[in-house]
């Protein structure tokens, strides 16, 4: 409740909860009537033909019990937080249950993660049991963009391969995954009308063997010279300083058709690698860091 930033619903909630306890005493109390000291008369209602419904007062055992589960409800939230942001006499919080089960896990696995931590990222990649533990952590970080068999998908790296944007050192990922990366290829469709874009497409497509037409290649290559260059180099190799892509490769982060390269030159793209630093730590991110360079390192680790 303490993440609630209207106190509105502080209130909202304070309300409904003592409004429910009030309602239900109501209804024992309404309820109540003394037994009768003759025969039991009918209700008056009848279904079924011979189905009739007795007017007794409710069972006393009922009415008790009835009251002990109110009188229940009180208790509990006077102990734990069940009245808004009011607090509670425990102290109790979900947030805090968490921190402090949080707290006591790391506190077993610490001794593991201290010795990964003191090896260098290639030893660690060749350590089995290190490897696991990678694998968990980025199953559970990571899988959702890059997939589980960390291949990718439209939008999201393939980082099981040699083909790095921001470069594919151990220092590189450990900083990719601490800070994130933010990637902006920027939107030419104010300054290359429709024809002119389909033209650097083409030679965009040359550049990596793939089918164009040779005369809108030749009229793209002056326009790739004039604005495409200061990101991706004169022979489109790309630079991994600025996580331009390499367009000679044959391997694309968006997809290589004609139509998306047109999309792509026109309405520029927007990648986004969020940081890491805060939900995992330096420990677990270099662990993870010597998982997804293994990735794409296969038996070069240290032995």
């Amino acid at each position: 409740m303490s993440d609630f930033i209207n106190n509105f619903w502080n209130m909202y909630v304070v309300v409904l909860v003592v409004a429910s306890l009030l309602f239900c005493a109501f209804i024992v109390l309404s309820n109540r009537s003394a037994r009768p000291k003759g025969p039991v008369e009918l209700h008056g209602h009848q279904w079924d033909e011979t189905l009739a419904e007795w007017n007794n007062p409710l069972p006393r055992w009922w009415v008790w019990l009835f009251w002990i589960t109110i009188i229940f409800s009180v208790i509990y939230l006077v102990a734990y937080p069940g009245l808004g942001s009011l607090g509670n006499a425990l102290g109790w919080s979900a947030t805090g249950a968490y921190d402090k089960e949080v707290a006591t896990a790391e506190a077993k696995v610490a001794p593991l993660f201290d010795r990964y931590a003191a090896m260098d990222i290639k030893q660690v990649a060749a350590d089995p049991e290190a490897r696991a533990m990678g694998e968990r952590l980025f199953l559970n970080n990571c899988a959702v963009c890059h997939g589980t068999d960390a291949r990718g998908s439209r939008g999201f790296p393939n980082l099981t391969d040699k083909d790095w944007l921001y470069g594919g050192e151990p220092e590189t990922i450990v900083a990719t995954l601490t800070n994130g990366r933010n990637g902006a290829m920027p939107a030419f469709g104010g300054a290359l009308d429709s024809e002119q874009v389909r033209d650097v497409a083409n030679y965009v497509r040359s550049l990596s063997g793939l089918a164009a037409d040779s005369i809108r290649v030749q009229r793209g290559k002056t326009l790739f010279a004039t604005n495409c260059v200061a990101c991706h180099g004169p022979e489109g190799k790309g630079n991994q300083l600025m996580g331009a892509p390499n367009l000679t490769d044959g391997i694309w982060l968006y997809g290589s058709t004609e139509p998306i390269i047109v999309q792509t030159i026109t309405k520029g793209r927007a990648g986004h690698m969020p940081a890491h630093e805060e939900l995992l730590g330096e420990k677990k991110i270099h662990l993870l860091a010597a998982y997804v360079w293994g990735l794409s390192n296969k038996g070069d680790g240290a032995k």
